[in-house]
This record gives C-alpha cells, sequence and structure tokens, in this order.
C-alpha cells in the first residue's frame, strides 16, 4: 500500500512502542513529529528524521505548537500508575488542542479493556475511556487493542485481528505480538480508509507478516456511528454511571465534534 507522506505526531514517541512508531513513519517518508518531555534524551532515542515537538499531555497548553497542520495522530502513551491523568487525560487533551483541526487518529489501548473484573480494571477503564472519547470526537479514528508484548513465538508473525473483546483473562493466554509488529499496525492504519472507524484487538499467531494489511482491516466491521463503545463489545460500563467529569468530558467532545 503506498500513500502520499503526511505529517504524523506521534505521542509516547520515547516509549517502547512509540520510538518504533517513529521510525517506521520516518521510514514510509512521512514528515514525522515526535511529542516529548526531555529534547535531549529524545534526540538520543529518536531517528535524526524526527521533528521534536516538546510538550506534556498533562499540560494542555504546551500541546498547541505539537498538533498544528498534522494529518495524523498516533498515540501510543500510557502509564500503570497514572491512568486517568495520562491516558485518559493525556487524550482528552490532545483531542481539545486540535481545535477545530480534524486528523486521522488511531490509538492504542489494550486486549481486555472492556473486562471490569480484570486485576488491571482501573488502568483498563481508564483506557476503555479514553476510547470513547475519541469516538465522540466526530474525527476519522482506529483504535488497536494489542495483546501481550513481545511473548509471541518467533514463528508467530501474522497479525490476526479480533472484535468483541472476548479474550480478557489478564494473562498472555489472550494473545501475544511483537512490539515491532504493533508499531507496523498502528502505521498501516494511518494510511488505510478501511481503517477507519474500526476499533480491534492485535495478536500474532504462526505465519508471516503480509506486505499490505489493507484486507485485514477491511474484513472488520465498523463502529455503529455515534456509538461510544466498539462494535461487539460487552455493554457493561453504562455511561450514565460514569464519574460527572467523565460525562462532562464526553459531552464538551460530542459539542466540539458537532459545531
Amino acid at each position: 500500500m503506498t500513500t502520499a507522506p503526511m505529517t504524523v505526531l506521534v505521542v509516547g514517541a520515547t516509549g517502547s512502542i512509540g520510538r518504533l512508531v517513529v521510525a517506521e513513519s520516518v521510514a514510509q517518508g512521512h514528515t514525522t513529529r515526535a511529542l516529548v518531555r526531555d529534547a535531549g534524551r529524545a534526540r538520543r532515542l529518536l531517528p535524526a528524521e524526527a521533528r521534536l515537538a516538546v510538550g506534556e499531555i498533562t499540560q494542555p497548553d504546551t500541546l498547541s505548537g505539537a498538533v498544528d497542520g498534522v494529518d495524523a495522530i498516533v498515540l501510543t502513551h500510557g502509564s500503570m500508575s497514572s491512568p486517568e491523568t495520562v491516558d485518559y487525560g493525556g487524550v482528552r487533551n490532545v483531542l481539545a488542542a486540535l481545535d477545530g483541526q480534524k486528523p486521522r487518529i488511531v490509538l492504542m489501548t489494550a486486549i481486555g479493556v472492556t473486562a471490569r473484573s480484570s486485576a488491571y480494571g482501573h488502568l483498563l477503564e481508564w483506557k476503555r475511556r479514553s476510547e470513547r472519547l475519541v469516538r465522540a470526537s466526530g474525527l476519522p479514528y482506529t483504535i488497536v487493542r494489542p495483546g501481550w508484548f513481545d511473548m509471541n513465538g518467533p514463528d508467530e508473525r501474522r497479525p490476526v485481528f479480533l472484535q468483541g473483546d472476548t479474550r480478557r483473562s489478564g494473562t498472555p493466554a489472550d494473545g501475544a505480538v511483537s512490539r515491532g509488529q504493533i508499531a507496523q499496525v498502528l502505521m498501516a492504519a494511518v494510511a488505510a480508509r478501511e481503517a477507519v472507524r474500526r476499533t480491534f484487538e492485535l495478536v500474532a499467531e504462526q505465519g508471516s507478516t503480509p506486505g499490505d494489511m489493507t484486507q485485514l482491516f477491511a474484513a472488520l466491521d465498523e463502529d455503529a456511528p455515534g456509538a461510544l463503545d466498539a462494535v461487539r463489545d460487552e455493554a457493561n460500563m453504562p455511561s450514565a454511571q460514569e464519574p460527572q467529569r467523565v460525562r462532562d468530558d464526553l459531552a464538551t467532545v460530542s459539542a466540539s465534534a458537532d459545531a
């Protein structure tokens, strides 16, 4: 699949997935902008071709320059200790900083994100809320829920896209995929119109990586227009029972989409 070069912003750019997304974006010939907190550290970790935008996703007033003029934003950030502030708040702040711009959004969350009884429940609930913000934004989006990082076998390179989030044991038995392959899928989603309004779990099984993932995206069901949750997801987190601050954020994002 060949596409015209774009300006791509990577959020979480110095993380273990984000730096691979930056490298993949650069390799594909895109103008690649990396949102970073520490320019010196980022310059040591990222390709020289990456353009650095210094900012902090928890500080909205630092984001306008990073998002200005971008065609796509790939969000790979996350925090085990502060999921409300980082995983969820970061998405909210990036969307608010767009101020009328309408880039493609590709958000990475996690397999099992709909599991309410998981040992990772607090983290997963905030990731799920970040997904809802993206769907409510009215922007073209893809949401990717990877399995366990780098726990796949060396011959397990065939990407498998699942829907319904039924693998919710909270263990590697749910599926695994390499970090490098996650980056490839995230960047493939940036360019593929067949990936728009799709939410899916990503694991790897025995086989090789295809050269073109278009048909994998095309085989997925689209999320229902206006829905907060993904197609086939269990309806086990009623929005009416959400914290008031979360409902307020959804109302703000939806109003911006309608403006």
